[in-house]
């Protein structure tokens, strides 16, 4: 029973490695803060009788030790992800598959051969026996179905069944795994990120929420630093590895220049979510501080030379330098008021919106909406390009207030904010409350993502 129960152990250790090391990090921190809690009441361990006791062990002998494992199959797992140079025998041979008939099997089978095929970077995970000769294998990547890309994953698996090789493939759903990280920014936000072990979408996520708080392109500051509880999607257990995509931010704080800013998601009795500081007051603004989601400010709203005009001139915008095609949203709920072409501007729409505000989105490579159409904040207008007097691909972004230019940031700082309804308060309160104890456990693991469950 005793070796059952370790073989048991010793699979579920090579199935599931970041699991089990977050999971014993964890434990390890909640003893620990056991132990602080109850440390202050004991007696003083100088004071209590101490004695020594001794006692012989005798193991068995080495014969016995070895018939003991003979008894059982030795099973070993391994994992590894595909390269784009990758042959049958190449990737057995990385997993230390010892399997000629294997490698012929996945070089000829119709099924198996979708290994290698497509991108690379695909999750293999193998099972052998104590020959080295392949048992199973498992290959998780990207859904091969557009619709399904975000939400959904294909499993590859090649069992051995009655001494034959067969092959199957089959969707699966991803699943969510709450996890924490946190980290100080040294040298950029996403160098940060890198650096703990979290997503680049975590990281536009947390951007995307502080933008009416913090300036991310001017604002930053070496020792800034963040804390964050976010969902990570997994197949069969694992982390994904072949997209950026990530679950949800749940909560974050982020200390910006000596001021810590917070944000909870909270979702209502109607389904409505959105995102709140600790006081139930609305992270989400009437505009968006960027039309676009994170990127690096090329020209900000300031005297700047012009490079086709060759003078120095007052630049009422922001530049926004991007890849072509890279998408454009409006930054707030409004009617289309112009869009097409437009002389230095190339391709441009102009959006009204309410209290006599307007956004101008310029040198567009297309256009999605027209003129009269009612918008919603985030809906995309259209894309990054170089029309116009553009010396290269960029967005330039306006807003204006009753005709006159202002500062994009400072419109959106100043913009209008939501509350949490009166009869949804106290669930809110309770969830700041739960979040801010996790945030803090948070910290203590920052540097590395973390399971928080």
């Amino acid at each position: 029973m005793l070796a059952e129960g370790l073989e048991r152990t010793g699979r579920f250790v090579n199935r599931h490695p970041r699991s089990i090391s977050s999971a014993i990090v964890l434990a390890l921190a909640g003893f620990g803060a056991t132990a602080f809690g109850i440390a202050p009441l004991a007696p003083d361990a100088a004071d209590l009788p101490s004695r020594i006791v001794t006692e012989n062990v005798t193991p068995e002998g080495i014969e016995a030790q070895l018939e003991a494992l003979a008894a059982h199959e030795l099973e070993l797992y391994r994992s590894d992800l595909t390269r784009a140079s990758d042959t049958a025998d190449s990737i057995l041979r990385r997993l230390n598959v010892d399997d000629t008939k294997a490698a012929a099997f996945i070089r000829t089978d119709a099924v198996a051969r979708r290994l290698l095929a497509g991108r690379a970077g695909k999750m293999v995970q193998v099972r052998t026996n104590a020959q080295g000769e392949l048992d199973e294998l498992i290959a998780r990547y990207a859904a091969e179905s557009n619709q399904q890309f975000s939400t959904h994953f294909t499993r590859l698996r090649i069992a051995r069944v009655d001494g034959e090789l067969r092959a199957t493939v089959e969707t699966a759903p991803l699943a969510a795994q709450v996890r924490m990280g946190g980290g100080t920014i040294r040298v950029s936000l996403f160098s940060a990120t890198d650096e703990a072990h979290i997503p680049d979408a975590v990281a536009s996520q947390l951007a995307e929420i502080f933008s009416t708080d913090i300036d991310f392109h001017r604002e930053l500051r070496r020792g800034d630093s963040f804390r964050v509880i976010y969902e990570a999607l997994t197949a069969d257990g694992e982390p994904i590895t072949w997209h950026q995509a990530s679950g949800r931010v749940l909560a974050a704080e982020f200390t910006n220049n000596g001021t810590t800013h917070a944000a909870v998601w909270f979702k209502d009795a109607n389904g409505k979510g959105g995102y709140f500081d600790m006081n139930g007051q609305s992270k989400r603004r009437s505009f968006l501080a960027s039309p676009m989601e994170f990127s690096r400010v090329t020209s900000g709203f300031a005297m700047r030379f012009h490079p086709i005009l060759q003078t120095w001139r007052k630049h009422n915008g922001v530049d926004y330098a991007a890849p072509r095609g890279t998408p454009v949203r409006t930054v707030g709920d409004g009617v289309v008021d112009f869009a097409g072409w437009q002389n230095g501007y190339g391709n441009v729409v102009s959006i009204k919106h309410s209290n006599d505000r307007t956004t101008v989105y310029a040198h567009l490579s297309r256009i999605d909406v027209r003129r009269g159409q009612h918008v919603d904040q985030g809906t995309r207008v259209g894309a990054v390009g170089a029309t116009g007097w553009a010396t290269g691909p960029h967005l330039h972004f306006e807003v204006k207030v009753r005709g006159q230019q202002q500062n994009p940031l400072t419109i959106a700082k100043a913009s209008e904010t939501l509350t949490i309804a009166p009869d949804a308060k106290g669930q809110f309160e309770q969830l700041a409350q739960n979040v801010r104890a996790q945030l803090q456990a948070a910290e203590t693991v920052a540097g590395s993502a973390m399971y928080a469950e």
